[in-house]
């Protein structure tokens, strides 16, 4: 019987973009992350001392998700001083039925709106309904998104705080959310003061590549969510030892485990142990196997959900902007 064969397609930036939203990929993945999906550990190769090159594949066989993939990814954090963003991806996208190739994609913008729509997925189990004020930690190519994607899943914030270790580039990035939201949206505001931003914070969000603490625990406000999403190696840390003893702690993924320096380091000084220290992973979050936030009566409950990045999650983003794309082009 002759099988047909796919046109390959290029998924430009613009593309994805129109195809894409927080609030539709957030519920996509939502109703979709407990597929079976095989990711292995991605590989990370240091091709510098502040370099690195990443492979990501991830693959199903499910008849619903008849996909395999795999992002490269080259992460150069020194880039913020020739004003280039510091990550540049691409995507792969083949049909596990067959083994043809499918779409390749652009895959920085995919990788922004997956790893927003993950930590505000995270959020609604995390966080208090009734959170008020988001602090963003740094003003980076993620922010807009992770500040668009907790305001989609938090409704009720009235509030958002930047903080970045360059002061105008928090005002920038909020004189661009003011023109993009309009007077309809939260109030938008910098402070130059970490630790007092921190303390406001009901929902506090880091994305840097920093290799010092950040966030401190004791500044926290009781009942706060921490969100880190920056660090993706045992060197780099976003919050000290503090925040993730006072927190119950949540990850993405098992890789969060061997990546990411706030749990690596943890682990190695006796704050938590692998077993107790992680309550759940995000999949178990959804599936209801393990409860989230207690309660709005646990007020003085501390919450931290940790991602490094998922391949799975980079393949069910794929698929969704690949099937509205196929689906674009039979109307």
């Amino acid at each position: 019987m002759a099988t047909s064969t796919p046109t390959p397609i290029f998924i430009s930036a613009a593309t994805l973009r129109r195809h894409l939203t927080h609030d539709s990929l957030i519920r996509h993945l939502h109703s979709t992350l407990p597929a079976q999906i095989t990711s292995p550990i991605r590989h990370t190769h240091n091709t510098s001392p502040s370099s690195a090159l990443l492979l990501m594949p991830s693959w199903s066989l499910s008849p619903s998700l008849p996909y395999v993939g795999v992002k490269l990814a080259t992460v150069h954090p020194n880039n913020s001083a020739l004003n280039l963003p510091g990550v540049h991806a691409t995507y792969s996208l083949f049909s596990s039925l067959t083994g043809q190739t499918l779409a390749a994609m652009g895959a920085n913008d995919l990788t922004l709106y997956r790893t927003a729509c993950i930590s505000a997925l995270a959020s609604k189990f995390l966080s208090r309904e009734s959170s008020e004020t988001l602090v963003m930690v740094g003003a980076g190519e993620l922010a807009p998104h992770l500040i668009r994607a907790h305001l989609t899943v938090r409704p009720r914030l009235k509030r958002v705080i930047i903080w970045n270790r360059t002061p105008v580039r928090a005002k920038s990035l909020i004189e661009k959310l003011k023109g993009e939201i309009g007077s309809e949206g939260p109030i938008f505001e910098s402070n130059t003061v970490l630790e007092e931003a921190v303390g406001l914070g009901d929902i506090v969000s880091c994305a840097t590549s920093s290799e010092t603490p950040l966030v401190k625990g004791k500044e926290m406000k009781a009942g706060a969510h921490l969100d880190l999403v920056g660090s993706f190696k045992p060197s780099m840390k976003e919050c000290d030892d503090e925040a993730i003893r006072r927190g119950r702690v949540f990850v993405d993924c098992e890789a969060a485990m061997e990546e990411s320096g706030e749990l690596v380091g943890a682990v190695e000084r006796g704050v938590i142990t692998r077993e107790e220290g992680i309550v759940g992973h995000l999949v178990e979050l959804i599936k209801g196997e393990k409860v989230g936030r207690k309660g709005e009566e646990e007020e003085e409950e501390i919450t931290v959900f940790k991602s490094v990045g998922s391949a799975a999650v980079d393949l069910l983003t794929a698929q969704f902007v690949y099937e509205a794309c196929i689906k674009d082009q039979s109307e």
